[in-house]
């Protein structure tokens, strides 16, 4: 079963338009592990910071995009 935290983010993505192979390219992970990861296939214990860090800095990329 997936993490809470999965379904937060996967939530979050879907609000901000963001896709799971922007995400991936982000975090610098293979599209195919990060979908492991959000479905519950693979755990880490670091997966969960570095996705959320790696989604901030897109909706910070998208934010400046608007503003500028």
């Amino acid at each position: 079963m997936p993490a809470q935290w999965t379904g937060e983010l996967i939530g979050k993505m879907h609000i901000n338009g963001i896709t799971s192979k922007q995400l991936a390219e982000e975090a610098g992970l293979n599209p195919k592990y990060l979908s492991g990861v959000l479905n519950g296939r693979y755990t880490s214990s670091k997966a969960e910071k570095k996705l959320a860090d790696a989604f901030q800095r897109i909706v910070q990329k998208k934010n400046s995009e608007v503003t500028e």
